[in-house]
């Protein structure tokens, strides 16, 4: 095996993902699992992160950098907020050492927004934020980060000025498992996608987010009246939860504002699908990579070589 540097560990709510990291730089193993903060907080984190090392051959000595859930108040050691506005550098000198490890382990803090009528917290986006955005001038933009919780970041000069969470993700979970949706979506993935009404329901909410809970129900009332499919109506439900994710995201931001869409797989191809259907500029860079482009620069900071 080529020299390892260090361990790279996004340590999500439900997921995790491990990075053997050599010193040029290239990726030597991978480790990806449902072993996320749910579950390790049950067998413990130390055991977790112990059998993950020892499925790539990770020497005892070989420091290990994380972010994510891991650093969550019921995670395994708290790593605190690094209040914002702030430069997206900040976290790099942050990070928490936890106790009690034979090797040195460093769990990176999130972000908070501490205003009364807006608060706001981010764990783990923040790495991935710099990682997709770096250290260099440039200039304002908006950076969607979409999930369980979609997170947009508002950057100026490098700078986090203000950043949003929005629960799309965990809204159609819970609104196609859990309302009267759910008789109008069942069977929707043994049928092909239905792109022409995902695009119209992303339209009709961008223009009308008051309108949320009735563009919502027409998923049903649709069905019933004029027999769309059970793909269509999830495609509405899934366009409509994300069309008013994007009307309040960009609700006060200026005309022409940049986005930059920092996603992978379904969730890219949609809110790329979504940002076409609006004629929004956007520039898309890859989640996982910037995710360990982030924890890259942490450990270049943390451990200099």
């Amino acid at each position: 095996m080529a020299n390892p540097a260090y361990v790279a560990v996004d340590w999500g709510t439900s997921s995790f993902r491990l990075w053997l990291i050599g010193r040029d730089g290239s990726i030597l193993a991978e480790r990806r699992s449902g072993d996320g903060m749910t579950s390790a907080v049950k067998i413990g984190f130390s055991t977790v992160l112990s059998g993950h090392l020892a499925a790539v051959e990770a020497p005892e000595s070989l420091p290990v950098i994380v972010c994510g859930m891991a650093g969550a108040r019921q995670g395994w050691v708290e790593a605190g907020y690094i209040d914002v506005p702030a430069p997206l550098t900040a976290i790099l000198t942050a990070a928490v050492r936890v106790p009690g490890e034979s090797r040195d382990v460093r769990i990176l803090p999130g972000l908070a927004q501490r205003q009364t009528a807006t608060p706001d917290v981010m764990r783990g986006e923040e790495t991935q934020l710099l990682g997709a955005l770096g250290s260099t001038g440039i200039g304002a933009q908006a950076v969607c980060m979409p999930g369980t919780h979609s997170k947009w970041v508002h950057v100026s000069d490098s700078k986090v000025t203000g950043f949003s969470t929005f629960m799309t993700g965990e809204l159609f979970d819970a609104i196609s498992k859990h309302t009267i949706l759910s008789h109008a979506v069942a069977g929707a993935e043994q049928q092909p996608a239905d792109a022409a009404a995902f695009e119209a329901a992303v339209s009709a909410a961008f223009a009308r987010p008051a309108l949320a809970t009735n563009l919502l129900f027409t998923a049903r009332s649709g069905q019933l009246l004029h027999g769309i499919s059970a793909a269509a109506a999830q495609a509405r439900l899934s366009g409509t939860l994300i069309g008013l994710e994007i009307a309040g995201a960009l609700r006060d931001a200026a005309n022409g504002t940049n986005i930059t869409l920092v996603a992978s797989g379904r969730l890219q191809a949609l809110y790329e699908q979504a940002f076409d259907t609006l004629s929004l500029a956007f520039t898309a860079i890859d989640a996982d990579a910037a995710v360990r482009r982030g924890l890259s620069a942490a450990a270049e900071a943390i451990w200099p070589n």
